[in-house]
């Protein structure tokens, strides 16, 4: 599988009106960029994205931020436009949450520390998932994640590099 996110670089860094720092952004928040993904296996019936700060243990487990999950993406779907609107359950169906709520977190890592790797992971599966939200994005992160064990067919990630400008 490929993942392409023409706002930034693989690797690169991302640009601040896709962050928590962009002006006129509620804490938390942020516009999500736009995505798409490609050589999708056959079998797929649905798509998982996991965005993640790599960077960030939470309360002092192997847990990493939980930016934005978002699960039972239709097969036929091939990406995301930019700035997908708020709310848990989007318009095709597909359910969304992050540490914020049930929105996009965009990337928020401080100005005095290092740049913070944030991951875009997006799974093939091979089913449609029957997890619902619950009031916890880790905990639904980890039932989305449990219950696509033994179910995936591909794989892609595109990662990028955020601090907040100083």
């Amino acid at each position: 599988m490929t993942l392409t996110i023409p706002g930034f670089p693989d690797g690169g860094q991302i640009p601040v009106r896709f962050s928590q720092a962009a002006p006129g952004v509620a804490t938390g928040e942020g516009t999500s960029p736009a995505m798409s993904w490609g050589n999708v296996p056959s079998g797929t019936q649905s798509f998982v994205l996991n965005m993640r700060d790599m960077d960030v243990a939470r309360n002092k487990t192997t847990d990493d931020q939980a930016h934005w999950i978002v699960w039972n993406i239709p097969a036929t779907a091939t990406g995301f436009p930019e700035g997908v609107p708020k709310g848990s359950q989007l318009a095709d169906g597909s359910y969304q949450i992050s540490a914020t709520g049930p929105m996009y977190r965009g990337p928020g890592a401080g100005a005095n520390g290092p740049f913070h790797h944030y991951m875009f992971e997006i799974y093939a599966i091979d089913i449609k998932l029957d997890v619902k939200p619950t009031a916890d994005a880790f905990e639904t992160r980890a039932n989305v994640m449990k219950a696509i064990q033994g179910h995936i067919l591909g794989k892609a990630v595109y990662g990028g590099l955020f601090r907040r400008p100083q």
